[in-house]
């Protein structure tokens, strides 16, 4: 849609004017699932999240900013405080006007009525516009979308908790660190390299070198199975950055980082060993494009906003089909469903099928978080709808102190979950929960029969692989 008016004059040779020319354009947007996805990121972050936020940022001094000092010196907070307060319309138009620094910094620590933003509607209050700037920066964020991986129809776009009080649309404009949501692509990668779900590595704490010769150590949030021989499909599933670091360390991080920007990521990405635990900055649109791939049996598809635009007299003037490449062969395409079909089912997503989702529908998925907590994200697929949701601070160094709330299972999944619960819940809309993927008669998952002596081992440990074969 992108310079659309310019590539497409009127008859006479004249630009068209959309606010004045009578054009119709058709959306993809439904707008009942629009309202879902509102209430869903509204419901999540103002009933849950933003209450917690607050209360462990009561009276901390420099909240909502964190106070691990190793990760932000307190001159690097100082630094940040000042440039948001040189980037207020208030510093703008008082610095045009002449006022000095001492000034500003008077006005700004002045108390004076003023309306601020709450879950609630907004508050008539007294506060001095320096304790209104970080009051606003305790505001969570988020992002939401969701369309139907086959048409590529962008059926809900949510780029905010709230449009009136934070316009900056972190659907497509904002990027931030996606951690674990990357270690499908890298798995992906590994499938076409000949790897399956029952392939094992030993679960320690690698230290890998990169090409230069220096030493790098990924941590690991859990202790399950420590020291043990795990297979791919356990350590996925569990989202384990040991084995993943192992992964990477047979691959090539040049060409996990050409296969992302095959999947749809355009951001520049650093071809570097520690790539496969996600530290690169994406977008939710261009996240929710890359796992449109795992719902469409490998194939990716581009978003489509807009299905048409007709003149005042109702001709047709521009057209918009999807557009599909193939990101992901055969053969891979079925292992990695496999096992992100297990991470919703007895991984890492599994809230999904407990109260109060109690989710039923076949669907896949990957949690993320990112270092320090300042990350949260969920991306969920069926064979209907791909979704994808980020929740976290203005800045990264904006989040919660510890792993309970600020995980992406915790920040981002459970707005995924009422989102899906919603949609589920309503007759009008073509979305079933007894959809799913199908899978040939004679898949092979791994190099022997995935039923037989591995069965037995999966039965051991509880984790299933039900629904597969559907």
């Amino acid at each position: 849609l992108y310079g659309w008016i310019e590539k497409n004059p009127k008859p006479d040779g004249t630009r068209y004017d959309i606010y004045t020319d009578g054009l119709k354009i058709y959306t993809t947007i439904d707008s009942r699932m629009q309202r879902y996805a509102e209430e869903a990121v509204t419901e999540h972050l103002g009933q849950t999240l933003q209450p917690s936020f607050f209360r462990e940022k009561k009276g901390v001094k420099g909240a909502p900013y964190t106070t691990n000092r190793e990760e932000l010196s307190s001159a690097q907070l100082a630094a940040l405080i000042d440039k948001a307060v040189k980037q207020t319309d208030r510093y703008y138009q008082m610095k045009k006007a002449g006022a000095s620094e001492a000034e500003i910094k008077e006005a700004f620590a002045t108390k004076q009525d003023m309306k601020v933003f709450s879950y609630n509607g907004m508050i008539d209050t007294l506060m001095s516009p320096i304790d209104s700037l970080f009051y606003t920066k305790h505001f969570l964020r988020a992002g939401f979308m969701s369309m139907e991986p086959v048409t590529g129809h962008v059926k809900a776009y949510v780029g905010g908790p709230n449009f009136s009080a934070f316009q900056y649309d972190m659907v497509s404009t904002g990027r931030r660190q996606i951690g674990s949501t990357i270690k499908p692509f890298l798995y992906t990668y590994a499938m076409e390299e000949g790897f399956t779900p029952c392939d094992q590595l030993l679960n320690e704490q690698p230290t890998i070198y990169d090409e230069l010769g220096r030493p790098w150590t990924p941590r690991n949030a859990g202790s399950a199975r420590v020291g043990e021989m795990v297979d791919l499909r356990w350590a996925l599933t569990n989202s384990n950055n040991w084995i993943s670091a192992r992964l990477m360390s047979q691959l090539s991080p040049a060409t996990l980082a050409r296969n992302m920007h095959n999947f749809g990521i355009t951001n520049k990405l650093d071809p570097v060993i520690a790539l496969c635990l996600g530290p690169c900055d994406v977008s939710v649109k261009e996240m929710v494009t890359a796992y449109s791939a795992f719902a469409n049996k490998g194939m990716r598809v581009d978003p489509v906003f807009v299905t048409s635009i007709a003149d005042n007299n109702g001709n047709i003037i521009s057209e918009f089909t999807p557009r599909h490449t193939e990101v992901i062969s055969t053969d891979a395409y079925y292992k990695i469903l496999s096992i992100l079909l297990n991470v919703v089912d007895g991984g890492t997503g599994n809230r999904l099928r407990r109260p109060p989702y109690n989710l039923t529908a076949q669907m896949g998925g990957k949690t993320g978080t990112t270092n320090s907590n300042s990350d949260g994200w969920f991306m969920g697929f069926t064979p209907q709808l791909v979704s994808g949701t980020w929740v976290g601070g203005e800045e990264r160094y904006i989040h919660f102190n510890g792993m309970a709330m600020g995980q992406g299972a915790s920040m981002a999944l459970p707005i995924y979950g009422k989102f899906m619960q919603k949609v589920y819940a309503d007759p009008t809309l073509p979305y079933k929960q007894d959809a799913k993927f199908t899978f040939p008669a004679n898949v092979n998952l791994c190099e022997k029969e995935y039923y037989g002596e591995f069965a037995d081992e999966q039965e051991e440990t509880g984790e299933s692989i039900e629904g597969v074969f559907d």
